[in-house]
């Protein structure tokens, strides 16, 4: 066999072809490395040695006993055959029974009189108690106590397996592996934390790391091993982000700073209302960052309705003033439509430079989405390359190749979770010299999250609502156990328009007979019993049973994301007028709309939609002076999970401690998302809530290594299991940012 040279080795070269083909078919496991940090899922104990009379059922243990008879039995007609194996220890007696063609060999080792280990789950048949094809070893004449205990709390690891590779396979080949790797001394390893930081943190070398996590002796070597495994994952991705950040001070950029007495002192002059100090804190950390000549890179994150738009409004009213454009990229028309409708009525005369009746400081707010007439479309695009428009808010349609600016300053991306990298890069790439960036979210991200997700990005946080918003009342209406608990929800929604207010239906599909297949089966008609099984409810649906039940005689619209342009705009419009009582819709307004007039929301199969899009949909509830209220309708039996995760969200408005119930229930790399796109070893032992010191402590690490080696010319090791780490697909992500 040839030894190991490296973690790069192919398995092929160390396992053989057939062995290697499946690993990397089945498991996609390639390398040595691979294998190495392909990390057992748990340990299972062969238990406390257990006398056989006190054997519990169904549960793993290990008893010491002595072989009584032993008998091959034939069944089927004579086709098949077992061994049947019973044990005795004093106490009781326990059968084994084995199947297949390797009863013959067991049949030789399981002589009467000999003594052994057993160990297996306890199962039962006929009223006798069993072992199906137990593990085992046989004990000599001297075995004592010592070597029966050792073998007895024996941890066995159990790996993430396949059906053509189980867990005990996968452990051989890490035998093999460890084996080889022990054979070289680990003379290739390269161990990426420099030796400084592993002894200053007590951390036990990256060799013994992985004996410890494959093969270990006790839990506390599995707790060691773990340790420093997840300081590697922290560490390596941490020093990425570092390295992003350090080379964005680097890039040139042009200093955005307002002039006096311009437009956004203008603005700030005619605001009806007084910023929030958390709104002035984030603006001077905004506008700091807009003075210097190197590109901002910021993440503005905060509860619903913190007022993140007027602070993104504010900083690009000073791009504006400082002689540059500044684009805002929205997700959806709904939401370019709002924000372009908010901040044209925020900003008055000033968004009318140039036009008659318009501010003498003023600019052009433009729109630009992918489904304007070409009237339009082309006045935009003309206003943008001429200068004119110093703001414009849009889609997707703002990164065509065609939409170009006389000198863009800023941009803003708003719920940057919903927009590719590729994306945000091309819009980047629009301006003269690299632009500022500012990122807005409303999901509020756990820190730990924050510092890996987007570790590249300063962050900044409001998590003060402005004055006169209103407390939401949150309460769970179960549909299914009490019905009268939903006709009393309807009432609600009455009351609240009779006296003057309007409300939001939220469900999850639109129903128009396209996003959900007819079912006609007798199992279809079984399924719409089961709110596990049935459609989820649909916005045409529900709307069509409102006006004629419920709240017949009341103004319900629609709204959902297949309508016309138009259309949509149109019934916003009306609602925010007042001239719509109920606005039955989707998803599309969960982020950006602002109708404070709105004090009601019923979200129908409420446990169909996540913790975060609960909250972000609520807050579009309480916005004004009246006090807001959310129903959460579900059908779900109360002691399910779907119901625990209701009763969270109706628990409390925290939208940071929403967030953290939402990621634990959810797997690291849904979490992650793109941010780990290309990244080979994705985070294995690393948990980003639970880690939350270990994250922090990398990260300042990081810093001060990038501060002082940006190239990593000095720790040559750091920089060769960063570049395994990043693909290229994964550098040229970092890169664009």
């Amino acid at each position: 066999m040839d030894l190991v040279p490296s973690l790069d080795e192919p398995l092929k070269k160390t396992l053989g072809g057939t062995t290697a083909k499946v690993m990397a078919e089945h498991l996609d496991l390639h390398t040595v490395g691979d294998l190495l940090h392909h990390y057992p899922r748990r340990y299972a104990e062969r238990g406390e040695l257990t006398q056989l009379a006190d054997l519990p059922l169904d549960e793993h243990a290990t008893v010491v006993a002595q072989v009584a008879d032993a008998r091959v039995l034939r069944f089927n007609n004579g086709k098949g055959q077992r061994l049947e194996v019973t044990l005795t220890d004093g106490s009781g007696r326990l059968q084994l029974v084995f199947f297949g063609k390797a009863i013959y060999h067991h049949q030789k080792e399981l002589l009467p009189g000999r003594k052994g280990m057993f160990s297996g789950k306890v199962g039962v048949f006929r009223n006798i108690r069993q072992l199906s094809h137990p593990a085992y070893e046989m004990l000599g004449k001297d075995a004592g106590s010592d070597a029966v205990e050792a073998w007895a709390n024996q941890l066995i690891p159990l790996y993430p397996a396949c059906a053509q590779m189980e867990s005990w396979k996968i452990a051989k080949t890490v035998d093999v592996v460890l084996a080889s790797m022990e054979a070289a001394d680990w003379a290739e390893l390269v161990d990426p934390l420099p030796a400084a930081l592993r002894e200053g943190r007590g951390l036990v070398p990256l060799p013994d790391a992985f004996r410890k996590i494959h093969r270990p002796r006790t839990k506390a070597e599995i707790a060691d091993a773990r340790d420093r495994l997840k300081w590697d994952e922290a560490f390596v991705l941490q020093v990425a982000l570092a390295r992003r950040r350090h080379a964005e001070t680097q890039l040139p950029a042009v200093a955005r700073r307002p002039a006096p007495d311009g437009l956004l002192d203008a603005f700030d002059a005619k605001l009806p209302f007084t910023l929030t100090e958390g709104q002035r804190k984030v603006s001077k950390e905004i506008f700091d960052d807009l003075a210097t000549e190197h590109p901002m890179h910021r993440l503005l994150q905060g509860e619903v309705g913190s007022g993140k738009t007027m602070v993104a409004l504010r900083a690009m009213l000073a791009v504006v003033d400082a002689g540059g454009q500044a684009a805002m990229l929205a997700p959806t028309e709904v939401l370019a439509q709002q924000h372009h409708r908010s901040i044209v009525e925020m900003m008055g005369e000033l968004a009318e430079g140039g036009m008659l009746g318009g501010s003498a400081i003023g600019t052009k707010v433009v729109l630009l989405t992918g489904s304007m007439g070409m009237p339009a479309r082309r006045q935009a695009l003309l206003d943008l390359v001429a200068g004119e428009a110093g703001l414009v808010i849009g889609t997707h349609a703002l990164i065509e190749d065609k939409v170009q600016f006389h000198d863009l300053g800023l941009v803003v991306v708003d719920e940057q979770h919903r927009f590719g990298v590729e994306q945000r890069d091309a819009l980047r790439s629009k301006g003269k010299q690299p632009p500022h960036l500012l990122v807005m979210t409303a999901t509020p991200i756990p820190r730990t999250v924050a510092m890996t997700v987007f570790g590249d990005l300063e962050t900044s946080v409001l998590d003060q609502l402005p004055a006169g918003r209103s407390p939401i009342a949150t309460h769970v209406v179960p549909a299914k156990d009490k019905p009268h608990f939903l006709a009393r929800a309807w009432e609600r929604v009455r009351e609240e328009v009779e006296n003057g207010h309007q409300a939001y239906v939220v469900c999850p599909r639109i129903g128009d007979g396209e996003d959900e297949p007819k079912k006609k089966s007798k199992k279809a008609a079984e399924e719409a019993e089961d709110p596990e099984k049935r459609p989820p409810l649909a916005v045409l649906e529900i709307a069509e049973q409102l006006r004629a039940g419920a709240l017949a005689g009341l103004r319900v619209e629609v709204l959902h994301g297949r309508m016309q342009p138009d259309d949509k705009d149109d019934v916003m419009r009306r609602f925010a007028a007042g001239d719509v009582d109920v606005l039955v819709a989707t998803t599309v307004i969960e982020v950006g709309v602002n109708v404070p007039n709105a004090t009601a929301m019923v979200i129908m199969d409420a446990d169909r939609f996540g913790v975060s899009q609960l909250h972000q949909l609520r807050g579009r509830v309480g916005r004004g002076s009246a006090p807001g209220l959310c129903l959460l309708v579900s059908e779900m039996p109360e002691a399910s999970p779907a119901r625990a995760r209701l009763a969270a969200v109706a628990a409390t408005l925290d939208g940071f401690e929403l967030s953290r119930i939402d990621l634990e229930q959810r797997r690291e790399g849904d979490v992650l998302g793109q941010a780990q796109s290309g990244v080979r070893s994705s985070l294995r032992v690393l948990a980003v809530i639970e880690d939350e010191e270990v994250i922090a402590a990398a990260r300042e690490e990081a810093v001060q290594i990038v501060a002082a080696d940006p190239e990593l010319e000095r720790l040559p090791e750091l920089r060769t299991a960063l570049d395994a780490l990043l693909d290229k697909d994964r550098e040229e992500y970092l890169d664009k940012g």
